[in-house]
Parts: C-alpha cells; structure tokens; sequence
C-alpha cells in the first residue's frame, strides 16, 4: 500500500516538474515573439518609412490585443486545461510569424501584428495550468518560476542583431534575409516547442476550474478585489512590457547609442525582472503577497522621482540605466507576488480571474 502511494506521489510530482519546465520553456519563446517589434520595429521603421506614430502604433497592437483577449483565453484554460490550449496557442503563432517574414507593406503588418498578439494571451494559460497541478504552499514558487519566463523579452534583444546580420538580404531565395529572418526563425521555434511540449507534459491534465458554464465564469469579477489586483497589475507588469518595447528606440533617440547597445542596456532592464519572479514568489509564499506588493510599490515610486524630475541629459545614461534595473528588480518581485494573490483567493477560478486581471492592465503606451 505505501508504494502504492510513494509512487502515485512520485508520478505526481514528475507531472508538475514536466508541466513547470516545458510551460516556461514555451512562455518563454511566447515572449521573445510578442515583443519582437521592439528590436525589430526600429529596423522596421527605416525599411517602411514609418513616423513615430506609426512606429508606437505597431509595437504596441501586439500588446494590445494579447492583453484584451486574455480573458476568454483564461476562461477556455480552465475548461479544457492548460496543455491542449498552449500548444494550439504555439502553432497558431507560428502562422503570423512566417506572415511578418514575408510582409511588404505596412497596412499588412498591422494585419499580421494583431494575430501576433495571441502570443502574450499565454501567460493566462500558463498560470492556471500551474496552479491546477502545485499546491497551495508552492504556488507563489510555481507562479513565479514561470513568470521568469517573460524574460523572453530579452532574447530578441540580445540576438536579434546578430540574428539580423545573420542571413544578408538577398542572400537565399528560399530563406528570408535581414530583420524578416528573425520572425521567420520564430516560426519555426514555435512548432518545435509545440510538438516538444505535447510530447513532454503528462497526457492526463488537470483543469484550473471545475466543469461550469461559461456564463458562471464570470461571477467572481463582480468583486472589486478582482479589478483591485488588476490595478496592481498596470503598474508591475504593464509598465514593464511597455518599458521592454520601447526604451530600445528611447536609447538610440535620445542617447544616440547603436542599437545593439540599446538592446543590452534595454536587457539590464528585463533580466531582473524576469529572473527574480521566483524569488518574488518564495517571498510571498513566506512573508504574504500583500506585503511584498506595498514594499515593492514603495521602491517603484522612490525611483520614478528622479526619473521624472530630471531631465534624461543631466541623468545620464549610466544613471539612467542604474535606476531602470532597480526598477526592473521591483516589477519582478511584483509580479509574482501579484500572481500568488489570484490562486489564494479564486482557487477554482485561476483562468477567469487571471485572464481579466492581466486584461486589465492594457499598456500606458
């Protein structure tokens, strides 16, 4: 009887270490596509002619519609569980991806970036798929190590220049040269993790909800502490993606660095944010997320004061950079300790509640 048990606990734990891992691992290539436009925007930007309206326009559709449609994103999570929605939510990434590579105007882009989009409603199946399978003392953990996966943001980053330079334009017929090269590679980075992900997470999922009628779905956001997290969420994950796609341009504007500086110094930004999630969850695990989230909110607005008061010159890009990392440190440990406050209280609503928490946070662009 008690290997009975031992093994059941045994097979239980190997399912939630599968489901963390490739659920990261597939986050983690959902991010670098969904904000890919931030390195690639400005190469973008000379090959199309575009205006700096046009430029804001196109980095933030993607934005847009992943956060608008994370909701019934969320809601379908909860009903089918999370690893049928994330590899249907890989390969139909795949398609906007290969569409970029070939795209030749701008109204197409467009087209194609809000399809792109569907890439950031991956967090909301992420969280749910998680919390379904760790227990209520591991959550924060959990939730955290998969929210490290919005690291991502820095893969293009790092090696979208490389990537660019890579394959010249011209130089095959059969293979996309230049930045078009880079969403081309994504393509297939999103059908390998697909197939990967499929293969590797246990074939008897569990579900984040019980099985309900959608329109019951919606009865825990009649709750102002629903919109009350959402409000959280603006300030430690809105104003991170924003931040992400936007101050690789602010750098080569305003600092008149290369944009492969701007890229690294944009990802001193990133990676703090992103790696220390699961330090943010441990903490809220420990201490509480409400805690951590005020402590947090008071280290953002002790840095924004000089960030607003001075004008970017006088700061200097060193300072400057200093004071986004420590930024960067904050939003992390934010984010993970806002995602350990949805589980705690909406245990069987995680989808729901996550998808309208992450909808509220539509970017201050």
């Amino acid at each position: 009887m008690s290997s009975k048990i031992a093994m059941k606990t045994n097979s239980e734990q190997d399912g939630r270490n599968s489901v963390l891992f490739w659920s990261t691992a597939a986050f983690t290539a959902f991010f670098a596509v969904w904000l890919q436009f931030g390195i690639l925007g400005v190469r973008i930007r000379e090959e199309l002619g575009l205006t700096d309206s046009q430029f804001a326009t196109l980095i933030s559709i993607p934005v847009l519609t992943g956060s608008l449609l994370r909701l019934p994103i969320g809601m379908l999570t909860d009903k089918f569980g999370g690893r049928i929605l994330m590899t249907v939510l890989l390969l139909f990434t795949a398609i906007p991806c290969f569409l970029i590579s070939g795209v030749q105007t701008y109204n197409q882009l467009i087209i194609y970036a809000l399809l792109m989009g569907l890439a950031g409603t991956s967090f909301a199946v992420g969280i749910a798929w998680n919390a379904a399978w760790f227990p209520k003392k591991r959550q924060g953990f959990a939730l955290g190590m998969f929210g490290a996966g919005n690291g991502g943001a820095s893969v293009t980053k790092l090696v979208g220049p490389a990537l660019i330079a890579l394959v010249p334009v011209g130089a095959s017929s059969f293979i996309p040269g230049g930045w078009r090269f880079v969403p081309f590679i994504y393509g297939i980075l999103m059908i390998v993790m697909a197939v990967l992900l499929f293969l590797f997470t246990p074939k008897q999922d569990k579900k984040p909800g019980h099985a309900k009628a959608y329109g019951k779905m919606f009865a825990p956001l009649r709750f102002i502490q629903v919109w009350r997290f959402g409000l959280y969420y603006i300030v430690v994950f809105g104003a991170y993606v924003a931040l992400s796609s936007w101050l690789p341009k602010y750098y080569v504007d305003v600092y008149g660095i290369p944009l492969a500086t701007a890229g690294l110094l944009t990802s001193i930004f990133i990676f703090p944010a992103s790696l220390l999630r699961p330090y943010g969850g441990w903490l809220s695990d420990k201490y509480g997320a409400r805690q951590v989230m005020f402590a947090v909110f008071y280290a953002i607005a002790i840095c924004c004061i000089p960030l607003a008061l001075i004008a970017p010159q006088a700061l200097g890009v060193v300072m400057f950079t200093v004071l986004m990392a420590v930024v960067g440190v904050a939003m992390g440990i934010g984010k993970a300790s806002n995602y350990k406050m949805v589980p705690t209280w909406y245990p069987n609503d995680v989808g729901a509640v996550g998808g309208m928490v992450q909808t509220s946070r539509l970017d201050p662009w």
